[in-house]
């Protein structure tokens, strides 16, 4: 029986059961993770809020071998990103960032860098008005800091978001959105 104090940001979340939710998770200690997060639909929960997509939070996990997957046993929230929040523009460029995240980042693995990073660009985001250079520059940071993409090829004009998508071998589901929230 174990517990771990971590702090992450919530890449995705996908309903599970009558009650509760798997997250996925980008977590400065363990890289990304899956767990599971109890209650979390009922409606007195109370960490409910403190799981929501792109929210940076602390997470109490227990883990054991008994345990499938880490389960949240508290969390709080440290920054919940509410000015992208409220900005149509802004949350599907974030949800977006997030996908790539997820997509590109192998499961269970420490990446520090894509972690500070990820925060960085969230933070960066929320003030910024000029979104697409912001974005435009984390595909190619990404790409770039999980070995994807060589400084040689940076200087080459292939497009990331066609790189990115020969990688994950699929269409990413947010480019299909992205005409709507166009200004």
């Amino acid at each position: 029986m174990r517990t771990h104090k971590i702090e992450g940001i919530i890449l995705r979340r996908r309903n599970f059961g009558e009650a509760d939710r798997i997250l996925t998770v980008l977590s400065k200690e363990f890289g990304k993770i899956q767990v599971k997060a109890p209650g979390v639909r009922k409606i007195p929960s109370r960490r409910s809020s403190h799981v929501e997509l792109l929210n940076f939070s602390q997470l109490t996990l227990y883990a054991s071998s008994k345990v499938f997957m880490p389960i949240v046993t508290e969390a709080q929230t440290l920054d919940d990103f509410s000015s992208i929040k409220d900005n149509l523009r802004k949350i599907g460029y974030a949800y977006y960032i997030c996908e790539l995240v997820n997509g590109l980042c192998p499961d269970n693995q420490e990446n520090r860098d894509v972690f500070f990073h990820l925060k960085a660009t969230l933070s960066e985001l929320a003030k910024t008005l000029n979104i697409l250079t912001l974005v435009k520059e984390f595909e190619e940071n990404l790409l770039s800091k999980l070995g994807f993409w060589s400084e040689a090829r940076l200087l080459q004009t292939q497009d990331s978001r066609t790189v990115m998508e020969k990688i994950l071998e699929r269409k990413l589901k947010t480019l299909r959105v992205m005409p709507l929230f166009a200004e």
